[in-house]
């Protein structure tokens, strides 16, 4: 038991890792010359960044996904903080449900976000703010780590909704 209870956490604690740096690092959509996340497009030719502001076009889509991935992460961060406590408060044979529902909230977050950004990319890169072609690019690796994380959230969330504390 001991040991699943390791793997767990340090599964939790993998999903929080993967929100934080797709939520953060600068690489949704590179490119040869530029990479571009949710908060920022960097020229890699002249190392200049700028910000994204309500001068795109699209500033509500990125908001959006702004909103949503901080949303998860924080859903993540407060759902390890949650079980570490149900782990010490809940009887024996209960489910650790209350971490379950905001483990699968931060699922729906993280989905949400990188679903959006799907969606919306072709209009987000054509936008006239952007200091460098951007609409030649293709996704980075902080996009892929944001679906990796939906992935790792949906799968502790259902792992807490199955899991009882035993002996």
């Amino acid at each position: 038991m001991l040991i699943l209870l390791a793997f767990i956490i340090v599964f939790h604690i993998t999903s929080a890792a993967l929100l934080f740096i797709s939520t953060i690092d600068n690489a949704w959509w590179v490119g040869e010359n530029f990479s571009t996340d949710v908060w920022r497009v960097c020229s890699t030719n002249t190392s200049t960044c700028m910000a994204i502001t309500d001068q795109f076009r699209e500033y509500q889509s990125i908001q959006a996904v702004q909103a949503a991935m901080i949303l998860s992460t924080i859903f993540c961060c407060v759902g390890f903080l949650v079980f570490i406590l149900q782990l010490f408060r809940l009887k024996q044979g209960e489910r650790f449900v209350l971490t379950s529902i905001i483990q699968l909230l931060s699922c729906l977050c993280v989905m949400i976000a990188a679903s959006i950004y799907t969606d919306r990319h072709e209009e987000l890169h054509k936008s006239g703010g952007y200091m460098a072609e951007v609409s030649e690019g293709q996704y980075g690796y902080s996009f892929v780590l944001a679906w990796i994380a939906f992935a790792f959230t949906l799968i502790s969330g259902v792992m807490y909704l199955v899991l009882r504390k035993r002996k």
